[in-house]
């Protein structure tokens, strides 16, 4: 059988996709012809050609507006069509017009776009369909047997109006969709609303992909959405468990970097490889973080044995002769510490790795991190407040989000997070004494925004309405793209919308421009420390603090500054110091002066960076962000196979 794979816009252009790697991988064992092809890159040259396109504007599609869908939303014309031609059983329910135009624009212009990202918007929208068509044409001319599409986040309508137009082409070709957004009742929806797609593979898909292949038996195939002979949508219940690590496949990036060479995005991204070693969440199977939703149906974690893990990334580095790596982990297995990481930081390779782990970490293993490599890690940090951090059933107090920080500097590990606000049951001093304690930290890697929670489906959240949503409908932007009923978009959305919980505007505002401020500051703050024994020696650059050096000699200071390596409470402090709390009490509170401690309930942490040469961690805030954003490490995050 002859297959085509289809990559589409919006899917990311610095890295190949792991989804349909591990597919090429398994259809090609099963002696199938297969073919992937990176159709967003596609896209980006043929945009690139006919207009002023660029990319800041694919990343906004991509990356900045998921959350209010104008990726999806500038490919619904070329899935329906604004002609007005009414409903043709494709899930046509109505057309558009300049009033549901309007509207939309005005709930982008709501959620802080731009005049030019509204005009940019609407112009992509304008010129999708041809673009749509160019690709059938060309996949038309030589049609495969099947053609399977991937769509992760704002995957879905470019997928989707593709697979439209094939179908109306080449009925013959059979098309197959999976992802992240088939993920339970969304592959269902899409199944039960398109008739064009003849199946929907939910779910993993490593075992799922090659029976619906071989043929045979439909319904014994766990997940697979199908149409009998009367063309009724048949969805199969989804798989009991989770594949074993055994069976998570190698990916195949055989044509992505010889496509990314050949495109104008080669200009614009550096290449990285992208890979896993593990899928679900040790830390979600306990403690399901309130707000998150990435893991969809299959939370159990498993990994693949170190050894195995090690060969798979050294064997892509070495065949496709990259270094930038990007592991799309939702959580770092603890035990790759000293197996994986140690191996790795004895190998004279000078790889660039991309983790995300839990934010508890001690010093030793934030250094493990950076000598094996990790050029960025992603804690998970989210807030600087305990109170709101049980909230989330995150398991991390604010003092060891800012040891993280503070530690993973120290080790020359950049760090790249949010900062969440929303929580219902927080309270505005949980946000107001972090706020006054910014300028402290300003010499810490900064969040890349703040922003309000949105209700994810999968999260406890969805789930639990009695932990403080109540849960009203799918997002806006739902309705604004696919032309269903209500019932329908309640199936097939991620984001959906409730009413505001936690701090109000005008505090989250405050907290937005805190963050904003420590954007600003940090590539010019630092503020270090080096233990001389009988002393040390303090430098500061932040711009709150008019002190440039300050020396401890002072036995009490040196005792109290080296224990607040780690939190500790006044009380802690003075049973372990000579003197006790009359001779803790006015160090803490000339070290409070100087901004050398975070001060989180009733715990204390001294967050100056051990001295090192951390100034150019700072170049990519001084130069443009090299790191990815907030959405795009979402977008990785949830990258599921099929």
């Amino acid at each position: 059988m002859r297959i085509v794979l289809l990559h589409m816009p919006w899917g990311a252009i610095d890295v190949p996709s792991l989804a349909l790697g591990i597919l090429h991988t398994a259809a090609a064992r099963a002696g199938h012809r297969v073919e992937v092809r990176y159709a967003n890159l596609d896209f980006v040259d043929w945009a690139a050609g006919n207009a002023d396109f660029g990319a800041d504007d694919y990343q906004y599609f991509a990356e900045k507006s998921y959350f209010q869908g104008a990726g999806d939303w500038a490919f619904a014309g070329a899935l329906y069509g604004d002609d007005g031609d009414g409903d043709d059983g494709d899930g046509d329910h109505g057309s558009a017009d300049d009033a549901d135009f309007a509207g939309y624009f005005e709930y982008l212009t709501a959620n802080g776009a731009s005049e030019r990202e509204i005009a940019l918007t609407r112009a992509v929208r304008t010129i999708a369909p041809a673009f749509i068509a160019r690709l059938v044409e060309e996949l038309a001319a030589d049609p495969p047997d099947l053609v399977g599409f991937t769509t992760t986040f704002q995957q879905n309508t470019a997928s989707l109006a593709a697979a439209r137009l094939l179908k109306q082409r080449c009925p013959q070709v059979r098309t197959v969709f999976g992802g992240a957004n088939c993920d339970g009742p969304q592959g269902a929806a899409l199944h039960r609303n398109f008739s064009f797609l003849d199946y929907v593979v939910r779910g993993e898909a490593e075992a799922a992909f090659p029976a619906l292949l071989a043929g045979g038996d439909l319904s014994a195939i766990p997940g697979l959405c199908w149409r009998d002979d009367s063309g009724t949508s048949t969805a199969n219940a989804m798989a009991r468990r989770p594949l074993p690590p055994a069976a998570i496949l190698r990916p195949r990036y055989d044509g992505f970097f010889e496509r990314l060479d050949a495109s104008v995005a080669a200009g614009w991204v550096d290449p990285k490889l992208v890979l896993e070693g593990s899928r679900g969440c040790w830390w979600g199977e306990k403690h399901h973080c309130t707000f998150c939703g990435l893991n969809g149906s299959s939370m159990e974690f498993r990994s693949k044995p170190p050894a195995d893990f090690l060969a798979e990334l050294l064997a892509l580095v070495e065949r496709h002769q990259l270094l930038d790596v990007y592991v799309v982990d939702n959580i770092l297995d603890m035990g790759y510490f000293d197996t994986v990481l140690k191996s790795l930081a004895e190998l004279p390779v000078d790889l660039r790795l991309h983790f995300e782990i839990k934010a508890n970490l001690r010093r030793h293993q934030f250094q493990l991190l950076g000598d094996s490599g990790a050029a960025q890690v992603q804690p998970g940090i989210e807030s600087l407040s305990s109170r709101v951090l049980r909230i989330m059933d995150k398991g991390v107090t604010g003092c060891q989000n800012v040891r993280a920080l503070r530690d993973a500097q120290s080790a020359g590990v950049s760090v790249t997070w949010n900062y969440l606000y929303g929580f219902p049951g927080e309270q505005p001093a949980d946000y107001e004494s972090v706020i006054r304690q910014l300028p402290v930290l300003h010499h810490l890697d900064p969040p890349t925004g703040a922003g309000r929670i949105a209700i994810e489906r999968f999260s406890p959240y969805f789930d639990r309405p009695e932990l403080g949503f109540a849960i009203t409908r799918p997002a806006f932007q739902y309705r604004a793209t696919y032309r269903l009923p209500e019932s329908e978009l309640a199936e097939l959305a991620y984001v959906f919308t409730a009413p505001p919980r936690g701090i109000d505007g005008g505090l989250a505002e405050r907290l937005s421009a805190a963050v904003d401020t420590w954007l600003e500051r940090f590539p010019d703050s630092r503020l270090s420390y080096r233990d001389a024994g009988g002393r040390i020696t303090l430098v500061n650059t932040r711009p709150g603090y008019d002190w440039r050096a300050v020396e401890l000699a002072d036995p009490v200071e040196l005792a109290v500054f080296r224990l607040l390596a780690q939190p500790r409470s006044a009380a802690a402090l003075a049973a372990k110091t000579p003197g006790g709390a009359a001779a803790v009490e006015p160090v803490l509170e000339r070290f409070t002066a100087l901004g050398l401690l975070f001060h989180d309930g009733d715990s204390f942490l001294q967050v100056a960076v051990e001295s090192d040469n951390q100034v150019l961690m700072r170049m990519r805030h001084r130069h443009g962000p090299t790191a990815v954003s907030p959405r795009a490490e979402e977008v990785l995050d949830a990258v599921t196979t099929g």
